[in-house]
């Protein structure tokens, strides 16, 4: 979330009356992420957030928008959109497709421990239960056809050493798809981005109560395992060398298993698709720090990171012990 379209206090004072939401007390610039233009919205009636969409078009919206609302209305906690008098949930701002939702309460808890893991394997299970009969969908498009058309315009940004590591895992995964057991695996809308930096939590420390799961606009149709690993690569690593913690990924494993039993080819792909959520998120960064963007507020990531993490999970496979 970042700030490439300014707003106006006047016209998100119009849209909060619109919406029901009060009336405006401020407006400010969310400085954190890369892909929108976000605000927080205070109002008399409460804090909200103001998404701009960037790169996501009017036709393709609904689907996000839909599956928040999907959720929330199915007791998870997230962030529901606010609907007009006409039901009409997408709105424009600034010219731009946007989106007010409610503030969701907590922090974000960077440097989680076995219980936050478990609290969020719960999450993810009972997102992955709620959306079966979520009836819309689309794929995901940050998926193998985005991995292979973005290689070609990072390539010739990377080293020799990167780039023959790029070539390698695209010729992988492009197998790993490909296989009968990967194309049967159980699948439906996932989050795909569901970072720490997503979720929030709230209480004393120690006994603190996850109490919100946000920024769905990467979310799409694809394998539950995926969804998991991508989680997995984010909570349940050593920072400085990319190695996978293992105590953290079996409390968050576990936990997700008590809501919705793993599949045993869903174990059995789960090295190969641990790999493929470093990739995804080692080419992003990458197109992003290579091919930057103009934002008031816009702070890349290093890319170093996920290859770090890329070539671990190549080093050392990882299934849960069964």
């Amino acid at each position: 979330m970042a700030v490439f379209t300014q707003v106006g206090r006047d016209e998100a004072a119009a849209l909060a009356e619109r919406l029901g939401a009060g009336s405006l007390r401020s407006i400010e610039g969310i400085a954190s992420g890369i892909e929108n233009s976000n605000f927080f919205i205070d109002t008399d009636r409460g804090r909200w957030v103001l998404t701009l969409f960037e790169r996501l078009s009017f036709e393709q919206l609904p689907y996000y928008l839909r599956l928040m609302q999907h959720l929330a209305q199915r007791g998870l906690p997230v962030p529901e959109p606010r609907a007009d008098a006409a039901g009409e949930i997408l709105h424009r701002v600034a010219g731009k497709p946007a989106a007010l939702v409610n503030a969701l309460p907590g922090a974000h808890q960077l440097a989680p421990d076995l219980h936050h893991c478990a609290q969020l394997g719960h999450l993810l299970a009972r997102l992955h239960l709620a959306v079966a009969d979520f009836p819309l969908a689309q794929p995901n498009l940050r998926g193998l056809p985005w991995w292979l058309a973005t290689a070609p315009q990072v390539m010739p940004h990377l080293a020799a050493p990167q780039q023959a590591l790029l070539s390698e895992e695209l010729q992988f995964q492009q197998q790993l798809a490909a296989a009968p057991a990967y194309q049967g695996l159980p699948r439906g809308a996932v989050h795909a981005d569901l970072f720490r930096d997503n979720v929030l939590f709230d209480g004393l420390p120690g006994h603190e109560k996850l109490t919100g799961a946000y920024d769905f606009y990467f979310a799409g149709t694809d394998a539950f395992g995926y969804d998991l690993a991508v989680a997995l690569n984010d909570w349940c690593i050593d920072a400085d060398s990319g190695r996978l913690d293992e105590p953290r990924a079996l409390a968050l494993i576990d936990a997700y298993e008590q809501e919705r039993p793993m599949t045993s080819s869903e174990l059995r792909l789960l090295p190969g698709l641990l790999r493929a959520a470093a990739l995804r998120f080692w080419l992003s960064r990458a197109a992003d720090w290579h091919l930057p963007r103009e934002a008031a507020l816009l702070e890349p990531k290093d890319p170093a990171h996920f290859e770090r993490v890329l070539r671990a999970r190549i080093a050392e496979p990882w299934h849960p012990p069964r």
